[in-house]
């Protein structure tokens, strides 16, 4: 009997669609949802909710992988005056309870992973107006909430399922198609021969060569060049170019080690094209860790540092390939760049 329902079960895996996850990034009046190349999905309220924010996320797949969290704080911590939330919470001014068993309630933090907990709480929300506080300013506003989810459903291909959380149907969890095969980028050379003394200088005098012969507008007491050793016989040449408040461009090379130096232009092209944007990236505040061999970018939305673009990049021996992209479009006093919600991963 058991071998019958494992043979059924593997039939109705190898039978599910599967799917090449495009990743997406939506806003659904005061609710942002963003869903990455492996179709994980994360939704969040935006806006004026002065730091009382609920987060939702979502895996693909027939599993119910789903969390869901509320959260006072954001980058400026709540006062160590400020209640517990848990028994100030309000569905449109009337008192909202959580079950301590399925839920985990610590002072400014509420969480549950409970799948049949996250439904039921959802759909007890999701036709109302604000979550509240009593005696507080915070408000999570459920206006776009309910778009949002079916956004989610969707883009997960679980429309017309039992898992679905807003159009559901008779169709089997099975129905719902898996992650696509997580994407792989080798590193290349991980401990490369340290550049020497005379290596260091030689591409110094060439980066500063470089630099003068550029059209950057940057002043030149304050431009700045970066030398690393990428592999055995190529260094990574960074330039500053061009800066503004926060942000500055920076042109990189790909230089041979060895006079006479050969250089290429790096060029950074994502695997998939954000919402009205095209697919190549300047290198916006760039730098290169030495321990995970990453090159980085970070495009600022604004001084504050809650809002922009966060990648990185790994050389695979010919160029620069994405690992990770991340953006969180809504300056809102929320998020720092390492949380901000992803749109490709890799490994």
């Amino acid at each position: 009997m058991r071998y019958s329902v494992f043979l059924f079960y593997l039939f109705c895996v190898l039978l599910a669609p599967q799917v090449r996850a495009a990743p997406a990034q939506q806003a659904f009046s005061d609710w942002q949802v963003t869903c990455n190349n492996q179709n994980f999905c994360l939704a969040r309220n935006t806006g004026e909710h002065r730091g009382l924010v609920m987060t939702l996320t979502r895996s693909a797949g027939a599993k119910t992988d789903a969390t869901l969290r509320i959260d006072l704080g954001g980058l400026d911590a709540p006062s160590v005056k400020e209640p517990e939330i848990a028994p100030r919470l309000l569905l449109d001014n009337v008192p909202l309870k959580l079950d301590k068993q399925r839920w985990q309630l610590t002072p400014w933090h509420l969480k549950t992973d409970d799948a049949a907990t996250i439904t039921a709480f959802l759909k007890n929300i999701q036709e109302g107006k604000a979550l509240t506080l009593r005696d507080g300013k915070q408000v999570i506003s459920l206006s776009g909430l309910k778009a949002a989810l079916l956004f989610i459903d969707a883009q997960q291909k679980r429309v017309g399922s039992e898992t679905a959380w807003i159009k559901k149907g008779d169709d089997p969890p099975l129905s719902v198609p898996p992650a696509p095969a997580l994407k792989k980028v080798a590193v290349v050379n991980p401990t490369p021969t340290p550049l020497s003394h005379a290596e260091l200088n030689d591409l110094l005098d060439y980066g500063s060569g470089r630099m003068n012969a550029s059209q950057c507008s940057l002043d030149p007491n304050r431009r700045e060049v970066r030398v690393t050793a990428l592999t055995d016989d190529k260094a990574l040449l960074i330039v500053s170019c061009e800066a503004g408040a926060y942000n500055t461009v920076d042109l990189a090379w790909l230089v041979s080690r060895k006079k006479p130096f050969t250089a290429r232009s790096v060029r950074l092209r994502l695997p998939f094209t954000p919402s009205g944007d095209g697919s190549e990236m300047e290198l916006m505040n760039a730098s290169f860790d030495e321990k995970t061999r990453e090159l980085t970018t970070l495009a600022l939305g604004r001084g504050l540092g809650d809002c922009g673009i966060q990648t990185r990049w790994r050389f695979d021996g010919q160029r620069f390939r994405l690992v990770r992209y991340a953006e969180e479009p809504s300056c809102d006093n929320w998020n720092g760049p390492d949380a901000w919600p992803t749109l490709w991963i890799t490994r």
